[in-house]
């Protein structure tokens, strides 16, 4: 019986540097910068064998979500416009909300979970998280869940 997939979301900086050029020697061959896998390992500077070794098993974040929905959980000061401000994020990047939750304010804080639908017109799903996480009053994103 084959094991079932199992993922983790992990922030670039806690990855290691070979699974890094890995990702980007797929790019260079994606984009036809590289015409063999020869040519994109040598510019990335790894071995074939550990682009053999971990070519199908890492990947853009937003490759793995297209078609799916996530949900991201995270806390926000109470201060007028600033959830407007991460649903703009989100309809900037097009993804389809579908449900947001919030508690009622602790001490100024609320928690928020919102799910939101990725389609194969959103933008970096990355990208909207660290978007997300710059907007005045958010605190520490999770992405909870993803179907």
């Amino acid at each position: 019986m084959k094991e079932a997939a199992k993922y983790f979301v992990v922030k670039r900086k806690a990855v290691p540097e070979v699974l890094l050029k890995v990702v980007e020697a797929k790019k260079l061959i994606e984009t036809g910068k590289a015409e063999t896998i020869q040519e994109a390992v040598d510019c990335v500077g790894i071995s074939r064998s550990s682009f053999y070794k971990y070519k199908d098993d890492i990947f853009h974040f937003h490759d793995s979500f297209q078609g799916t929905t996530i949900t991201l959980t995270f806390n926000m000061d109470d201060v007028p416009g600033a959830l407007s401000d991460v649903l703009k994020v989100i309809a900037d990047y097009g993804a389809n909300i579908l449900t947001i939750h919030q508690s009622i304010p602790i001490n100024g804080v609320a928690a928020l979970s919102i799910s939101a639908q990725v389609l194969s017109t959103t933008g970096d799903i990355s990208g909207m998280v660290e978007a997300m996480e710059k907007q005045q009053g958010v605190h520490h994103i999770k992405i909870a869940a993803k179907e």
